[in-house]
């Protein structure tokens, strides 16, 4: 007998079920951000599409697709939309002063 599985794909917007999933996923994206330039902008995308992007498009005044494209990996979204798209989504940056 044979069987036969099936996987389903990994997708981390599955399992940012509230604002400190969210928060703590961007964390992240920032700390690998130093190297990788994109990871903040995905990340976004990621944090995006667990949410209405819908409506997430429609309170940074951009279009779905215009937002989809932006968080992509082939984006390359301004300072002002990643702005945008953090307090739209009831998060903000900040800085801390580093501890030596």
């Amino acid at each position: 007998m044979s069987t036969t599985e099936k996987y389903k794909r990994f997708d981390p917007a599955d399992y940012l079920d509230d604002l400190e999933d969210v928060a703590g996923y961007l964390a992240i994206a920032l700390e690998e951000s130093g190297e990788d330039p994109t990871a903040v902008p995905r990340a976004l995308g990621v944090i995006a599409r667990s949410q209405n992007m819908s409506e997430l498009a429609r309170r940074v005044d951009m279009s779905r697709d215009g937002l989809y494209k932006a968080l992509s990996a082939e984006g390359n979204p301004t300072w002002s939309t990643i702005l945008k798209v953090t307090n739209a989504l009831g998060l903000r940056f900040e800085l801390h002063t580093a501890v030596s």
